[in-house]
């Protein structure tokens, strides 16, 4: 299996040349898939959507509006995964950068 979804696996991976010494800059965007970035940033627009939807989706049933309590519950149910995946998400990329931090060379 040459793909993790979605991401293909195929070809050499990108060396260094070995006479080079300093930093390695940011890599390049893989050809028509988003850099790490952009995924994270899109991410966290769509976790505050879900919030924002579901705090629209409380207001509008505590003012009548036509909407179920089912409904509700589960768009607060949902922003609230949302919300704690993105926090587990965070401490993770955290905790990575103080280990690489930690890192002597």
């Amino acid at each position: 299996m040459n793909s993790i979804h979605g991401i293909s696996m195929a070809g050499p991976l990108p060396t260094r040349p070995a006479n080079t010494i300093g930093p390695i800059g940011p890599a390049p965007a893989v050809q028509g898939q988003p850099a790490f970035k952009e995924f994270l940033l899109e991410a966290i627009d769509q976790v505050n959507t879900m919030q924002v939807d579901a705090d629209k989706a409380v207001q509008t049933l505590q003012m009548g509006g036509d909407v179920s309590a089912a409904e509700v519950l589960t768009a607060v149910q949902k922003a609230d995964l949302a919300l704690d995946t993105m926090r587990q998400v965070r401490d993770r990329l955290v905790q990575a950068y103080q280990e690489i931090k930690e890192i002597q060379i």
